[in-house]
């Protein structure tokens, strides 16, 4: 049978406290017991964490004000309430224990009614505070989730204006995750790179169809005119605290810069170029060397990775080069995951 009661840890190295304690909270509550510091912290540790302590102050060995530091310094641990259980009448040894983080004392010989009544305080703005703080979450993961779907359909919207699938920034995104992955960058910030690679040809929202479209070679004012869309893109995206806009800023900027120095638009050199922009430089090229376009056919991967390999030291990042060849045969799966449907 299931006993989904809370469950109060008493410690307390007296064992007619412990029964008293029994006695009084035991038919409400599921009851744990330790008889000192080392037995507290381990049932404390143990899942499922007790919702609350009442903690002894003085225990052999290791005393309650050591067991509610440790606690609080643990990370599994330092939100359950604690009280503590004491002999002492001095009001110091409360600002000691009030300082390391309980939520209150209760002072030996402990009447019942009042152990009921503040045990069910403390559980119940205990249990508020966690309501609150799980509706405050789920409100900052609505907001997270709508930035994110409109930074997908900002960066789906730039693409549609010269590739009318879109499929281009779902594969280059995901190329962009696995080679951030293999050049040691951690998970969290990988994944960020993910959703704000999409983002990287907003900018050309603000180039003109007639040169955006135009199926034949650009001229020289044509093409100056095209290297804007990078600047363009980072002006529409802005800046913020956000971690995910401003990654999405710096690779909208900066995708086009080359190792050699003698790409756009600042001509920004080897590792001048911000890591996330020489990621997106490897995996946009790829991407759109392997699609299909109006103008041209399909590379094959090899021909593409071949394309890029030549390119090392002057067009792209070295070292990342070297990473994105043993990420082939990953990108071709997720090429063949999202294909570009056929008209």
């Amino acid at each position: 049978m299931n006993d989904d009661r809370e469950t109060i840890l008493v410690a307390d190295d007296v064992a007619e406290n412990i029964s008293a304690m029994a006695d009084v909270l035991g038919q409400e509550y599921r009851v744990l017991f330790a008889m000192n510091g080392t037995e507290a912290l381990a049932l404390a540790l143990a899942a499922p964490h007790p919702s609350l302590i009442l903690l002894d102050v003085m225990m052999p060995g290791m005393d309650g004000y050591e067991v509610c530091r440790r606690l609080k310094s643990d990370l599994r641990t330092r939100d359950i309430p604690i009280i503590f259980l004491t002999a002492q009448s001095d009001v110091s040894n409360e600002e000691v224990g009030l300082r390391l983080g309980a939520v209150d004392y209760l002072h030996k010989p402990c009447h019942p009614a009042i152990v009921r009544q503040r045990v069910r305080i403390h559980l119940d703005l205990h249990n508020m505070n966690l309501a609150l703080e799980e509706r405050v979450r789920e409100r900052t993961r609505e907001l997270e989730n709508t930035r994110l779907e409109i930074v997908r359909r900002l960066g789906r919207a730039g693409e549609y204006r010269d590739n009318e699938t879109g499929m281009h920034v779902i594969r280059m995104s995901l190329y962009c995750q696995r080679l951030a992955r293999a050049a040691g960058v951690p998970e969290a910030q990988a994944e960020i790179l993910q959703l704000a690679a999409p983002m990287h040809d907003i900018g050309k929202i603000g180039i003109p169809d007639r040169i955006l479209l135009k199926p034949t070679k650009l001229d020289p004012e044509e093409w100056a005119f095209m290297k804007r869309h990078a600047e363009i893109g980072a002006e529409i995206i802005g800046e913020h605290d956000s971690e995910l806009l401003t990654i999405a800023r710096s690779v909208a900027l900066t995708h086009h810069e080359r190792w050699d120095g003698k790409g756009y638009p600042r001509g920004l050199k080897s590792e001048e170029i911000p890591l996330h922009g020489r990621i997106a430089a490897i995996c946009d090229v790829f991407d759109a060397l392997t699609s299909e376009r109006p103008y041209k056919r399909p590379w094959s991967s090899e021909d593409a990775a071949a394309y890029i390999v030549g390119r090392a030291a002057t067009a792209f990042d070295p070292a990342l080069v070297e990473l994105f060849v043993g990420l082939i045969p990953e990108y071709a799966e997720i090429r063949a995951s999202y294909t570009d449907p056929t008209n």
